[in-house]
């Protein structure tokens, strides 16, 4: 799938990099151009692999908008014109789906990446996603906040948002900044490989998972997620069915960026590996599986040659929004906005005019 990537703040800049990083070391060829946007120019001075835009000089001086998200709109909108022109280049005639990438908790990313997806569709003709890193609940009551208002607003203006828990890959006694970059790791890889789906690898596959999957299973719009898992392939066949099905399990009940987003309108199950171990009997039980799991009609499937000793599973959910992950973190974010209600010098004041809506 041939993309663009346009990152958005300091979450957004560094995955975007990290997936066009990643694209180029594996030579799949997916990511057609990247751009990182942030009104830090500090931030924007780590960023070596990608292109960069400093926004919001005149509001902020190149300071960042810390943490403000309204701000972050303000800003974003206010250099509209100076964002679409920078995108020459980088969304090119060969993209098939441009994805926005933000962390929601921020300030740049969670107000500006809205303004972004907004008016990227009134220009360009394929689709537009985002793609949204949800903070973690140690994160702070402002972030949770801040990605409530903004997670209504994406979903509304993208073709569909693929969501990433920070929780879902965290693991215990890790630092902040460790955490982060072990996060950032797996987004690359899992979302890099649905990305390189049906882009030109070794090896042929007996049934081929292109672009035209993906879109399919997104068209529905709303949230998405995306699981991964991958365990040793055998040398005797039958084994290998069975290993097919336990890693489409564990990459939906263990291995998912949204955790207990396991119904959906529509899925996709990829099969990675060497062409001659992958069973064909085995990517079909797994898809058959995937199709009673997630209570869903349309669900599609397919390999993807990949020189390993492995066979992994991407299982991509499409309309996953009836997960209880989302109902639960929409509650903290409800909880944190009446938290600001108490008087205290918070920026978290600004948000309690309830505002879900109208971010642009």
């Amino acid at each position: 799938m041939k993309v663009a990537l346009i990152g958005v703040g300091q979450a957004g800049g560094k995955v975007t990099e990290r997936l066009a990083r990643f694209d180029a070391e594996m030579g799949f060829d997916a990511v057609q151009g990247a751009l990182a946007i942030n009104s830090a120019e500090a931030d924007l001075r780590s960023i070596e692999f990608v292109d960069t835009l400093l926004i919001g000089q005149d509001r902020v001086n190149g300071h960042g908008v810390g943490a403000d998200n309204e701000l972050g709109t303000e800003v974003a909108q206010a250099d509209i014109d100076e964002i679409l022109d920078a995108l020459d280049g980088h969304v090119t005639s060969r993209a098939e789906a441009i994805f926005v990438v933000a962390g929601l908790g921020g300030g740049t990313g969670s107000g500006g990446a809205p303004v972004v997806v907004h008016n990227l569709q009134r220009v360009y003709d394929v689709p537009v996603y985002a793609l949204g890193i949800l903070p973690g609940r140690n994160e702070g009551a402002l972030y949770q906040a801040n990605a409530g208002r903004s997670l209504k607003t994406v979903v509304r203006e993208a073709d569909a948002t693929l969501l990433i828990d920070n929780d879902a890959w965290h693991e215990q006694g890790e630092s902040v900044e460790g955490a982060f970059e072990r996060i950032n790791e797996k987004i690359a890889r899992r979302v890099g490989l649905l990305f390189a789906a049906g882009e030109a690898v070794e090896g042929v596959a007996e049934s081929v998972v292109d672009s035209s999957e993906v879109i399919n299973t997104l068209r529905g719009g709303g949230v998405a997620a995306l699981g991964y898992a991958s365990a040793v392939a055998s040398e005797d066949g039958g084994e290998n069915i069975r290993t097919t099905t336990t890693v489409a399990r564990n990459a939906l009940f263990t291995g998912t960026s949204l955790p207990e987003a396991t119904t959906a309108e529509a899925a996709l199950l990829v099969i990675a590996g060497d062409p001659e171990v992958i069973p064909r009997k085995g990517v079909e039980r797994a898809r058959r599986w995937l199709e009673d799991e997630t209570e869903s009609m349309q669900v599609r499937g397919g390999d993807f040659p990949l020189e390993s000793d492995r066979l992994a599973a991407l299982v991509l959910l499409g309309g996953a929004e009836r997960s209880e992950r989302i109902e639960e973190f929409m509650q903290r974010a409800r909880e944190a906005r009446e938290s600001a209600d108490e008087p205290q010098e918070d920026p978290a004041e600004q948000l309690v005019d309830d505002r879900l809506e109208d971010l642009i």
